[in-house]
């Protein structure tokens, strides 16, 4: 074979599998696009009913652009319902979790990583075994021990045990505390740094995109909570966003565009928490699974 054809031949080679490098990726992208799509649909069917009239939600056939296009459902719910003082005790509710959270978990997932003390192994393992306890196993001995105490009808009960039983938390950061090297501890000590000082100079400054990973978490998972909530409010001034959502629904008759419209402002800070702190989440959830 001559060195001509044996030139063509790598050429044909290589095009070949740049081509199917090229279809693999299309290929790829593409089932990313439909998957993504797909996933949209919900979101944007609950954003077009909340812009229809109450008569035309089930109109055959379907419409994704309402018309008429009205603005009546968004201003129910905030005239009819204490819809934004909901936003509010949720705000309050989730503020002061995320808060609380991030300063005991990383307190916890300091002394876990970085301090030595009489069965510090064991006692970790314990906190991540209440991670196997369903939250149905202690509701109702928590609500005994809530209500004997008078925090039934208030949002206390929402906010401090969130705050004190986080061992998730625990776990995520005390895995970001674990790559960083003993050595820069050991100079703050040289220098006269007192273990809270490290943590507060070194190790809180260093876990900001853990840190902010776990507030995503929280929040989300404050904000949407709907079953302890329901289990300990009675009053509808002290509603959250996700009570006084479901409270929109009727007994025998759905308006669908009041409650969708509802859906659609609840959804607002989730998305928003997201788009802040996306960068800060991918690069936490990197890191914390560099050391084990």
């Amino acid at each position: 074979m001559s060195r001509l054809d044996m030139k063509i031949k790598k050429k044909y080679i290589s095009l070949s599998i740049q081509f199917k490098r090229l279809v693999f990726s299309l290929t790829v992208h593409l089932s990313l696009i439909i998957v993504g799509m797909t996933m949209t649909l919900p979101f944007l069917w609950m954003l077009s009913t909340s812009f229809k009239e109450r008569l035309r939600v089930m109109e055959v056939p379907l419409r994704w652009i309402p018309r008429p296009f009205v603005w009546e459902a968004y201003k129910n719910i905030f005239m009819k319902y204490p819809f934004e003082l909901a936003y509010l005790n949720s705000f309050k509710i989730t503020t002061f979790v995320v808060v609380g959270t991030l300063f005991t978990c990383s307190l916890a997932a300091y002394a876990f990583a970085k301090m030595r003390f009489f069965g510090r192994n064991y006692i970790f393992m314990f906190l991540l075994a209440t991670m196997m306890v369903p939250f149905q196993v202690t509701l109702i001995p928590m609500f005994i021990l809530f209500n004997q105490i008078g925090w039934v009808n208030t949002h206390w009960p929402l906010m401090i045990p969130r705050i004190l039983t986080n061992a998730f938390g625990v776990f995520l950061i005390r895995q970001f505390f674990l790559t960083v090297p003993n050595e820069l501890l050991d100079a703050a000590r040289v220098d006269g740094c007192s273990p809270l000082g490290i943590y507060w100079r070194i190790m809180f400054p260093l876990s900001m995109p853990v840190l902010a990973t776990l507030a995503i978490f929280v929040f989300i998972w404050s904000w949407n909570d709907f079953l302890t909530p329901l289990i300990y409010l009675n009053d509808l001034e002290k509603f959250t966003v996700p009570l006084m959502v479901a409270s929109l629904r009727g007994m025998y008759l759905e308006n669908w565009p009041n409650l969708m419209a509802a859906s659609c402002v609840a959804l607002i800070p989730i998305i928003v928490i997201y788009f802040i702190g996306q960068r800060y989440f991918i690069e936490g959830i990197a890191l914390t699974g560099i050391k084990g």
